[in-house]
C-alpha cells in the first residue's frame, strides 16, 4: 500500500504510510517530532542535574565521615557540597571545596581520590534517581 495523505482534523493534512502489517499509520509532523526531541532534551537535562546533585550529596556524606564531623552535621555539610557545584560548570568547584576542607582539618586525601569518589558515586546516584522516578 503506497503512502498517502489524509486529514484527521479539518484542514490539517497528515502524512502517513503503512506499517509492516499493512495497516495505515499516521506519521508525526515535523513540529511533533521537534517537540518530542525538545521534551526529551529537557527531561535528560533535568535527570542529569538530579544525578549530579545526588552524587554531590553522597560525596559530601563521604567527606563528612572522612573529616570526622559529628553525625548531626553530615547532612548540612553534604548540602554545602551540593551548593558548591552551582558556582561554575564541571566538578572543579566541588573538588576545590573538598580539598580546602580536608586541608583545613589536616586530612590527607588526594585530588585523585576525590575524583575517584565522584566517579564511583555517579553510578550509585544515577541508580537511586532512576529508581525514584519510576
Amino acid at each position: 500500500m503506497a503512502a498517502r495523505a489524509t486529514t484527521f482534523e479539518p484542514g490539517l493534512p497528515v502524512q502517513g504510510g503503512t506499517s509492516t502489517k499493512g495497516e495505515w499509520v499516521a506519521m508525526a509532523s515535523f513540529e511533533d517530532r521537534e517537540r518530542g526531541f525538545e521534551n526529551k532534551f529537557k527531561h535528560d537535562q533535568e535527570l542529569g542535574f538530579k544525578v549530579a546533585a545526588r552524587r554531590n550529596k553522597l560525596v559530601g556524606l563521604w567527606a563528612a565521615q572522612e573529616l570526622k564531623l559529628p553525625a548531626a552535621e553530615h547532612e548540612a555539610y553534604a548540602k554545602s557540597v551540593v551548593m558548591a557545584d552551582l558556582e561554575k560548570p564541571g566538578d572543579d568547584d566541588v573538588v576545590e571545596k573538598l580539598l580546602a576542607d580536608f586541608k583545613a582539618k589536616g586530612v590527607s586525601i588526594s585530588e585523585h581520590r576525590i575524583r575517584q569518589q565522584l566517579s564511583d558515586l555517579r553510578e550509585v546516584a544515577r541508580k537511586q534517581v532512576m529508581s525514584e522516578s519510576k
